[in-house]
């Protein structure tokens, strides 16, 4: 059965980190969160993560990343390009055709999210907030990244983030819409869609939170998307 199978984190790095689902599924009892107290004045947050294989740990760009564990990576694009920029870098001038050329070695292809695996993910966050109370004040589900803005909660923004990328990893599964379904050997682990890490924005005007929300809200149109409503926000802040 499905609930005997296993799901595994694999960041953009190759790296594996197995969880039985049925340890997954346990984790989605989480307690609700309490009212953030007065965190570095934080009101909100703007989190964004991305699919498998979007942002390589040695992007020309910059990166999360200091360390390639793949070495066919490491030879084709060279080491991590760690930085500490709080601003986007997508637009920097690079060389496109050999950041392109790099994701031919991934063990994966990168993931690219069709409209019946956002609305799942969708689904997915919906669950996350029941759970645990969360108040996601805008949502955007992209192909290959997810912008989401947070109030501030009790629990930390990294945690609350991961918490929605296994909820929607569960929904995937439930399903049968997890796009490396195909690669996944019987009885052996699930490679997850995700990469490892996330990007948090703290957010501590509130001239800043209508900023965020109104930013995630046109981010589909500016790709050339219709605008996307989601159950599991919340129109109030």
């Amino acid at each position: 059965m499905w609930r005997q199978r296993q799901l595994v984190d694999v960041c953009t790095h190759t790296q594996l980190y197995s969880v039985s689902l049925a340890d997954e599924l346990a984790r989605r009892e989480v307690r609700p969160a309490k009212p953030a107290p007065n965190f570095l004045t934080m009101l909100a947050f703007h989190g964004i993560f991305t699919t498998y294989g979007f942002w390589l740990p040695n992007d020309p760009r910059g990166s999360w990343s200091s360390w390639v564990a793949k070495w066919e990576l490491y030879e084709r694009a060279g080491t991590g390009t760690k930085i500490r920029e709080t601003h986007s870098v997508a637009s920097r001038p690079h060389r496109r055709g050999e950041r392109v050329a790099a994701k031919r070695v991934l063990r994966y292809p990168q993931v690219q999210f069709d409209g019946r695996q956002a609305r799942a993910v969708g689904r997915g966050f919906s669950e996350a907030v029941k759970k645990s109370g969360y108040q996601i004040l805008a949502c955007s589900i992209m192909p290959d990244h997810v912008h989401v803005a947070v109030a501030a909660q009790e629990r930390r923004p990294s945690l609350i983030l991961g918490h929605l990328k296994r909820e929607a990893t569960v929904q995937l599964v439930e399903e049968w819409a997890h796009p490396f379904k195909r690669f996944q050997k019987p009885g052996g682990p699930l490679p997850s869609c995700w990469a490892r890490q996330s990007w948090q924005v703290f957010l501590d005007r509130e001239v800043d939170v209508h900023r965020a929300i109104q930013y995630v809200r046109e981010n589909p149109i500016k790709a050339g998307f219709n605008p996307q409503r989601w159950s599991c926000v919340t129109e109030n802040f």
